[in-house]
This record gives structure tokens, C-alpha cells and sequence, in this order.
């Protein structure tokens, strides 16, 4: 046996645990619900100025935006239907060779502990509160338990437990006193909420689609631009959207509320096909045995 395959199976062997069928993950991700949340956690994330750093410089997420929102969601399912582990090593391997400055002058490489763990963190707040959002709230247990799985996803994804907290009655100060002394508007955040920067037309789909959108494009681009500002900062936790500057009106808020009424009368209703992510409804005809 040679030495790279006695190592392949060794990191095989301690991979951690992913989170369990059945849990909060596991109905959470894959619900087409869950996409509309991700462009919040990622610009919570690149609110931090050295995550921003290495977001500004490697990320497609100008020049290629529909590529990256279709990539990410993908990343995201892997995490917790299967392939955690592979995913978590492809995503350090990425990462292990960023190393950038931010706007104040400090180097940033992609795997320094304090970013890296914020990348990760930002998802458990966005999810809890996209949840009370565009779905039934959680009770205190399924926070507590959805808290548990995000560091199952964590480990896998290198993430070490000295980093994060490990409780939900630690996260929070945590959490806080990143929102209070790290997080400011970035460029790379003013780009993720922008209304007036090129938006390409989405080149994915079947081919009249992709035809019809791209003549329409013209006239729907600014409307579809306003789309992503709004669910961008509505679905972001009120205290970080404070945090980074974000400005959000009692008008908004009223139109979100209307947005989730809406979301949660509708989505519930939809068979699985349409509810869920290919990948997710896989993964649970696999656990249901067919």
C-alpha cells in the first residue's frame, strides 16, 4: 500500500460525522426555501474585511454570478446529504492558497482561523432567521440541535472546535462581538447589494428559456436586480444588518412580511419534486428505501 493511499484512508477513517437523517439540517437544506437565504450569509460574510480580501480577489461572483449561485447551494447540499468530508477537503485545498490584504493593510490567507470560522458561523444565524422568515419558527430545542449539526458540518469542513463555540449560549457573544468590532461595509458587500452594476442573464436552463430571457432581459435586469437587493438584506438578521450599515425601512419590512406569509402558505403545499433540491430529494428516497 503506498504512502498516499495509507493516508487517503486514514483521513477517510476520522472523518467527523455528518449531520444525521432525520435532523433540522436535513429537511433545512435542500428546500428551495434555504436558496433564498444564501446570498444573506454570503454577504454577512464578506462583511468581515478579511474574508472580503479573498472574496474581492478569487471569487467569480462579478463576472460569473449565476455560476457562483448555482455552485454554492450545490457546496451547501453536499455538507449534509453526502460527500461532507471530500467537499470539506476540496474547500480547504481551495482556500490553503489565498493570501491577500484587506483595505486596512492586514494579509489575509484564506484558512486564518478567525475568518474561516466566521465564513462558517454566519450560516446558523441566517438560517435560524430565514426560518422564522419563510417558515414555522424553530422551538429552542431544534436551535439547539440545528446549532449541533452546523458544527457536525463545521469539523468536516476543518473547521476546529477551539474556533467555535460549542454551545449556543457561547455563540451568541461571539457572534455579537464579531458584529461589533469586525464587520463593516466592504466593496465587496456594496457589490452584493448593488442595484446598478452589469447583471449577466442567466445562462442555464432549457434553451427557449435561456432565448426568452435574454431578449426580455433588457426590461426584467433591474427588476431582478431589486429582487436580490431586497431578500439580500430583508433575510439578513436585523442586528447584522445594523452591524454593516445595511439600510432597511419599516416599508420593507412590511413587504417581507407579506413575502413570507406568501412563501408559507405556498411551498408546504408543493409536492416534493418541486420543494426540494435534486440532490436532497435523492438523499431522502434513499433513507425512505426507495
Amino acid at each position: 500500500m503506498s504512502r498516499d493511499t495509507a493516508k487517503a484512508m486514514t483521513a477517510v477513517h476520522n472523518d467527523p460525522q455528518p449531520p444525521p437523517p432525520g435532523g433540522v439540517l436535513w429537511s433545512l437544506a435542500g428546500d428551495i426555501r434555504t436558496l433564498l437565504t444564501l446570498p444573506a450569509a454570503l454577504t454577512l460574510q464578506v462583511a468581515h474585511p478579511e474574508v472580503s480580501a479573498g472574496a474581492d480577489a478569487r471569487s467569480v461572483f462579478r463576472t460569473d454570478p449565476w455560476g457562483r449561485g448555482e455552485r454554492t447551494p450545490t457546496s451547501f447540499q453536499l455538507w449534509v446529504y453526502g460527500g461532507q468530508a471530500a467537499e470539506g477537503r476540496r474547500l480547504r485545498r481551495l482556500h490553503r492558497s489565498v493570501q491577500e490584504a484587506d483595505a486596512h493593510g492586514r494579509t489575509y490567507r484564506g484558512l486564518t482561523p478567525a475568518g474561516y470560522a466566521w465564513v462558517h458561523a454566519t450560516g446558523y444565524p441566517v438560517l435560524r432567521y430565514g426560518r422564522r422568515c419563510l417558515g414555522r419558527p424553530f422551538t429552542e430545542a431544534q436551535e439547539r440541535r440545528l446549532y449541533a449539526e452546523w458544527l457536525q458540518v463545521g469539523r468536516a469542513l476543518g473547521v476546529s472546535d477551539r474556533d467555535m463555540p460549542q454551545t449556543v449560549e457561547e455563540f451568541w457573544p461571539y457572534y455579537r462581538k464579531v458584529l461589533d468590532n469586525d464587520l463593516e461595509p466592504t466593496p465587496v458587500v456594496r457589490d452584493l447589494v448593488a442595484t446598478g452594476l452589469p447583471l449577466p442573464a442567466p445562462d442555464a436552463g432549457p434553451l427557449p428559456l435561456r432565448l426568452a430571457l435574454r431578449a426580455a432581459w433588457p426590461a426584467v435586469r433591474p427588476l431582478a436586480a431589486r429582487c436580490r437587493r431586497f431578500l439580500t438584506i430583508g433575510l439578513m438578521p436585523p442586528d447584522a444588518r445594523l452591524a454593516i450599515g445595511l439600510r432597511w425601512s419599516d416599508a420593507q419590512e412590511r413587504r417581507l412580511r407579506c413575502f413570507g406569509r406568501v412563501v408559507r402558505l405556498v411551498v408546504p403545499a408543493l409536492p416534493e419534486r418541486v420543494r426540494y433540491l435534486p440532490m436532497a430529494r435523492r438523499a431522502r428516497r434513499a433513507v425512505r428505501g426507495g
